[in-house]
């Protein structure tokens, strides 16, 4: 059955587009908090068995943990309910739904729309904050504070600006897409899109330095769980950065499409923490110990590598040695016959073995 133009709703096509896309970005809202949930558990499970090995950073991260899925619960929540009054209780508010929504932006669910979403991000960028300060603490702690330093700096004036944002938005006759809200909505994004980049870029270059220098000291397959690709992909949390790409160029233009980003944008933002914190409970995230432990390794195969080349180097001599002629031993009635020439023989080839030695490095 095709629609007939007249049932349709009033309002301009971009108008209808935001409509649209507004339930779409609440249906993958409510997808990114099943994964989320499935991750929290699996978190949660893993770090309170292991509570009494790892120490203060356990609980430290459980209650990181709880705190966002608090936080992500409320803004789900608050999301449905703004659908529901947007498209249910006012439907017919002249202008239509997204009408209503634009002039209703003061209403205490909307203020916390933007609250929860603006916490979110804040407690997702700290934690990629964090990593990055551990990853980079793990050599030196000196280079580490100069590292940080500049996206610390960085994360506070989003902070400004994202509260800013947050306080204009829910003011009486302004919204999201108006003029000043959208400047500093824009700066915002600007900003906290720039922390995460360069925060990506800092954990991926070193994580790609160790690996390095990792593959070159020992076989490719070692470390694989702190250097490998994926591994580098989870820790830098790029899932985040590429969604929030598309998601703030698609904002700054003001294409309807950047309601449908911002739920990707926001749920992966969540997922790539989970994945990143999963992978500190399991013992697999690179710090100041796992990387002496990796280093000690690489060194210790290194020298079982050594020792082993160098028996077989020595059985190969004795293996020569036991089948060469000797043409520079007595007669067969002499004595001395099996060890004397023998012996002569093997100093002769040790000597110009050394000389050969001592012309290459020369020559090096």
């Amino acid at each position: 059955m095709t629609s007939n133009p007249e049932w349709g709703p009033e309002g301009s096509p971009h108008e209808i587009a935001l409509e649209r896309t507004f339930v779409a970005g609440d249906f993958l809202t409510g997808m990114g908090y099943g994964i989320q949930i499935v991750l929290f558990t699996s978190c949660a499970i893993y770090l309170w068995n292991t509570r009494r090995t790892k120490g203060r950073q356990t609980y430290f991260l459980l209650a990181y943990m709880t705190l966002l899925l608090t936080v992500q619960t409320i803004y789900c929540a608050v999301q449905a309910r703004t659908v529901q009054i947007m498209y249910i209780d006012n439907r017919n508010y002249p202008g239509g739904p997204w009408q209503y929504f634009l002039a209703t932006q003061n209403l205490p669910v909307n203020i916390m729309f933007y609250a929860t979403l603006f916490v979110l991000t804040f407690l997702a960028d700290l934690l990629i904050l964090w990593r990055c300060w551990i990853i980079w603490s793990a050599t030196r702690v000196t280079i580490a504070y100069v590292v940080v330093a500049f996206p610390a700096l960085m994360l506070l004036a989003s902070f400004v600006m994202g509260t800013l944002w947050t306080l204009q938005s829910s003011q009486p006759g302004l919204s999201l897409y108006s003029a000043l809200p959208m400047a500093y909505g824009t700066s915002y994004y600007v900003i906290s899109l720039s922390v995460n980049i360069i925060l990506t870029i800092l954990i991926a270059t070193r994580l790609l330095l160790y690996r390095r220098k990792m593959m070159a000291t020992i076989a490719p397959n070692h470390g694989t769980e702190y250097f490998s690709l994926a591994a580098i992909f989870v820790e830098s949390a790029a899932l985040y950065s590429f969604f929030a790409i598309i998601f703030i160029i698609t904002y700054a233009i003001d294409n309807p499409i950047n309601q449908v980003f911002l739920a990707f944008a926001s749920s992966a933002q969540q997922i790539a923490g989970y994945l990143i914190i999963y992978r500190v409970a399991e013992g697999r995230a690179l710090n100041q110990k796992t990387l002496a432990a990796t280093w000690q390794t690489a060194h210790s195969l290194n020298f079982h590598v050594s020792n082993t080349q160098q028996s077989e180097l020595n059985a190969t001599d004795a293996l020569e040695a036991t089948n060469t002629p000797t043409s520079l031993s007595p007669g067969p009635g002499s004595p001395g016959r099996t060890s004397g020439g023998i012996h002569l023989r093997k100093s002769g080839e040790k000597e110009k073995s050394e000389g050969e030695q001592v012309t290459k490095y020369e020559n090096v």
